[in-house]
């Protein structure tokens, strides 16, 4: 007797910290398999380098599958940073060779924006915010996406990590300097953190991955909030900004509320203010904790894809089935 071999699903979640990967039965994906690469996928001007992507997935989905035994890829989402401006040349060649190589059928990529939505809250109504360096709010009505900021830390990124620890050096700086608004204590974090503040300018324009390196400091401000009333207020302002973000994109009529991503790691110094924000700009939302993270998240997609129960809506850029 033939046996039928059992039907997982493939979540992918792909970013600046490298790549992860998850394999699923399609009905219980939270008992995933998972392995993951530190090595980002390449991104040049001409988008993200879906060569490279092939190059490092099949072989981790490969030895996903070695341990899963006896099963077959019914659904994969693949969830990417940069897919909605980058992602020309996954959309164009990602299903093809995963359907050559690995004989997935049934594919939906991602923005790494709707898998943290995912991962946060299914496919209900309502809005995500994911924050970490950066920051950005996704919400819909299952008939439309909205979003709001994530235009990077030069643009927008506005309480995000790098917006905070920018605030941060500001404080510091205007200590250095003897002017308002200024926090002798987070002059004293800058100094042991980076050096001393006159070389402040010249270690930190001249890098590569400036706004990791500012985000690296939004700790920091959270450590002096408690004592300190520049550290309070820049938290302060970053919780409104969040708000305001998550506002822009949540349902008129309500919806549930979100948070996901490192930034929130920083506890109450943060989450504190960003409640009381949340009260005053959404009274008509409900706020609940995030579910799962981006990986999870495209598990979620997969599965729905799988069981052709997909209600989240489509989009190009944003959520695109072939």
């Amino acid at each position: 007797m033939t046996r039928t071999p059992a039907e997982w699903v493939l979540g992918v979640d792909s970013g600046g910290s490298g790549l992860r990967v998850a394999l699923a039965p399609v009905g219980d994906i939270g008992r995933a398999l998972t392995t993951a690469s530190a090595v980002p996928v390449r991104t040049s001007g001409s988008g993200i380098d879906p060569g490279h992507m092939v190059e490092q997935l099949v072989p981790m989905t490969r030895e996903l599958l070695g341990r899963a035994g006896d099963v077959v890829v019914s659904g994969a989402a693949l969830g990417a940073a940069g897919m909605a401006t980058l992602g020309d040349g996954l959309r164009a060649e990602l299903p093809g060779a995963l359907a050559r190589e690995l004989g997935v059928e049934r594919l939906a990529l991602a923005a790494d924006g709707v898998t943290a939505y995912a991962g946060a809250l299914g496919q209900r109504r309502g809005a995500v915010v994911a924050a970490g360096t950066g920051m950005i709010a996704l919400g819909t009505d299952l008939a439309n996406w909205r979003r709001a900021d994530g235009w990077g830390h030069l643009l927008g990124d506005c309480g995000g990590g790098a917006w905070i620890g920018q605030a941060g050096l500001d404080a510091a700086m205007r200590a250095f300097d003897g002017r308002r608004g200024a926090s002798k204590a987070l002059l004293a974090l800058a100094e042991e953190r980076f050096g001393p503040a006159i070389e402040l300018p010249g270690r930190i324009y001249p890098r590569t991955d400036r706004p990791a390196a500012l985000a690296s400091f939004a700790p920091d401000v959270a450590r002096c909030a408690v004592d300190d009333p520049a550290a309070a207020d820049i938290l302060r302002r970053a919780a409104a900004h969040i708000a305001e973000a998550a506002a822009a994109v949540c349902p008129p009529d309500g919806g549930e509320v979100a948070l996901t991503g490192g930034l929130f790691k920083m506890g109450e110094p943060l989450l504190a203010p960003l409640r009381e924000a949340l009260a005053e700009q959404l009274p008509q939302a409900t706020a609940v904790t995030a579910t799962g993270d981006p990986l999870h998240g495209s598990l979620v997609i997969a599965s729905a894809l799988a069981a052709d129960g997909l209600r989240l809506p489509l989009d190009r850029r944003l959520l695109h089935v072939p």
